[in-house]
C-alpha cells in the first residue's frame, strides 16, 4: 500500500464512521454472519445477471441491502483468499499465498498470524466458524480454536472438503465420525441454525465457510461429474448435461441455506441488528475440475478469466450486504474494495483496535453512506502455474505474467473484460503499476515468485 494515502484516507474512513455513529451513541454492537461460497463467479446469481440458476433469496437478501459490484477476492484459489480475508493481509504480505507450498505441503497459520475472530473475541463476540477452514492443519497453531473461535465444526484440510460425503468432520478439536453418510453442506446449515440460536442471546460473529458450489475434484477423475449433490433438483428435467444440473443445485441449494438463515434471524428478533454478508473466495472453476461449464452459465458475467487467474473473472466476486439499522435496502454500489478491507471494517464495528500493519481499510462508511474514500491500489499475487501479480489503482488494471514479464494495462471503465492492453500508449501509468508490483510483493522462501 502507498502508507501515507493509506493513513490518509483510514482518517477519512475514522471521521465518516464517528459522524454516523455519533448520531446514536447508545446502539449496540451488531451480531456478524459471514458467508463465504466456494468457487461461486461474478455472475452466478439473479442479482448479478445470472438467467438459469434460481437464486431467489439470495436475490432479496440484495432487494433488502447492498449489492456491491467491484468487491474482489484476496486471491484466486481458496486457502490464499481465505487467510487474507482473515489476516487483513493482500498476498504480497500474507503468510499462506497458495494452497499448497514450493514442496507441495500444506502451510498453517503460525501463532503470530491475528485473525479477525481473535480481535472479534476480545471485543466480547462469541465467535464461531462452521465449513470449510483450510488455514490449519490437525495438531498445529493453525486450527480454529487456536485462531479465536469459540466453536468449530467442519473440514480443517483443503484437499479434503473436496468430499460431500466425508467420513468425518471436526468439532472443536474431536472427530465427528459420519462414515461417508452425511451431505456436509446440509450439515452446515443444521450447526448454522444451531449457532444461532445457542448465541441469540449474546454478541456473536459467525464464519459460515460454504464449501458450495465447490467440485468433487476426485470424483471427476473417477467418473467424468464432479459436482456431487445429493439431487439435481429442481433442474432434473433441463437438457443440459449432468454436471451442468448438479451445479445448478448445487448454487441453488445454497441460495435456500441462506434463506433459512434469513428466516431464523427473523423469527428470533435478529435481523435487524445482524450484518449479514455473502461473497465467494474466487472465481468458477474450469472444465477440468467438475465438468460443469461455466461459460454456459456465463458464470464470470463476460469477464475475462476462471479460477487461478488474475484477470476479473478469477477475482471480482459478488458481495451482498445486508443491515437494516445502517444500509439503506436496494443500495447498488460501484465502490471498490477487496476482502482484506474486512478486518478493519468488522474491527471498526466492535469498537476496537486492529494490529499493526494491516493491508486492509475499514469501508464502513462506503457500506453505510455510499462513500467512496480516494483510489488506493488493490494488490493481488499468484504463484501457481508461473507468478502472476495484477494491481487496481481507480479503473486501472495492471497485470504482469513473472517477475520480468511485460505489463498489461487495461482501462475498466471502458473495458471490464480486459480486451485490449493500453500499455503501449500509457507508459507513464503502466510503469506506476510496475512500482506498485515491486513495492507490494516481499519475497517469501514457502512461495516460488518465478
Amino acid at each position: 500500500m502507498i502508507r501515507g494515502l493509506s493513513i490518509f484516507v483510514l482518517l477519512v474512513a475514522v471521521g465518516a464512521v464517528i459522524a454516523v455513529f455519533g448520531q446514536q451513541p447508545s446502539a449496540p454492537k451488531p451480531n456478524i454472519i459471514l458467508i463465504l461460497a466456494d468457487d461461486l463467479g461474478y455472475g452466478d446469481l439473479g442479482s448479478y445477471g445470472q438467467k438459469l440458476i434460481k437464486t431467489p433469496n439470495l436475490d432479496q437478501l440484495a432487494a433488502d441491502g447492498a449489492r456491491f459490484t467491484q468487491v474482489y477476492a484476496s486471491a484466486p484459489v481458496c486457502a490464499p483468499s481465505r487467510a487474507s480475508l482473515m489476516t487483513g493481509l493482500h498476498q504480497g504480505h500474507a503468510y499462506i499465498r497458495g494452497n499448497n507450498d514450493n514442496r507441495g505441503q500444506r502451510v498453517s497459520l503460525r501463532p503470530r498470524d491475528i485473525t479477525i475472530a481473535q480481535v472479534l473475541k476480545q471485543a466480547g463476540y462469541q465467535t464461531g466458524i462452521i465449513g470449510k477452514w483450510g488455514l490449519g492443519e490437525p495438531g498445529t497453531d493453525g486450527i480454529p480454536t487456536k485462531k479465536g473461535y469459540d466453536y468449530f465444526f467442519g473440514y480443517l484440510n483443503q484437499n479434503l472438503a473436496h468430499n460431500y460425503y466425508p467420513d468425518y468432520l471436526w468439532r472443536d478439536e474431536e472427530k465427528v465420525q459420519l462414515h461417508g453418510n452425511s451431505y456436509s453442506p446440509d450439515l452446515f446449515g443444521e450447526e448454522a441454525v444451531n449457532f444461532i440460536r445457542r448465541e441469540s442471546k449474546s454478541l456473536f460473529f459467525l464464519y459460515l465457510a460454504y464449501t458450495l458450489p465447490h467440485a468433487n475434484n476426485e470424483l471427476n477423475r473417477r467418473t467424468g461429474n464432479g459436482m456431487e449433490i445429493p439431487s439435481s433438483e429442481p433442474y432434473s428435467n433441463e437438457k443440459w448435461t449432468q454436471p451442468n444440473k448438479n451445479f445448478a443445485a448445487m448454487v441453488t441449494r445454497l441460495d435456500w441455506q441462506v434463506g433459512e438463515i434469513i428466516g431464523l434471524l427473523k423469527a428470533l428478533d435478529l435481523d435487524r441488528n445482524t450484518i449479514v454478508i455473502f461473497s465467494g473466495d474466487n472465481g468458477p472453476q474450469g472444465v477440468d475440475e467438475g465438468n460443469y461449464n461455466a461459460a454456459f452459465f456465463n458464470s464470470t458475467g463476460g469477464l475475462r478469466g476462471l479460477k487461478r487467474s488474475v484477470y476479473e473473472g478469477g477475482i471480482r466476486e459478488p458481495m451482498i450486504i445486508r443491515w437494516p439499522e445502517m444500509i439503506k435496502p436496494g443500495t447498488v454500489s460501484d465502490a471498490v474494495w477487496s476482502h482484506y478491507d474486512l478486518f478493519p471494517t468488522f474491527a471498526q464495528i466492535a469498537k476496537t483496535s486492529t494490529p499493526a500493519g494491516l493491508d486492509g481499510i475499514s469501508v464502513l462508511p462506503v457500506w453505510i453512506n455510499k462513500k467512496e474514500s480516494r483510489p488506493r491500489p488493490l494488490y493481488w499475487e499468484f504463484h501457481e502455474g508461473g507468478f502472476m501479480q495484477a494491481v487496481r489503482l481507480g479503473n486501472w488494471k495492471g497485470v504482469r505474467h513473472g517477475l520480468n514479464g511485460k505489463i498489461e494495462l487495461y482501462d475498466l471503465a471502458t473495458d471490464a473484460a480486459e480486451t485490449k492492453d493500453l500499455a503501449g500508449s500509457n507508459p507513464k501509468f503502466a510503469n506506476k503499476m510496475l512500482e506498485i508490483m515491486k513495492r507490494e510483493h516481499r519475497e517469501s522462501p514457502l512461495w516460488r515468485d518465478q
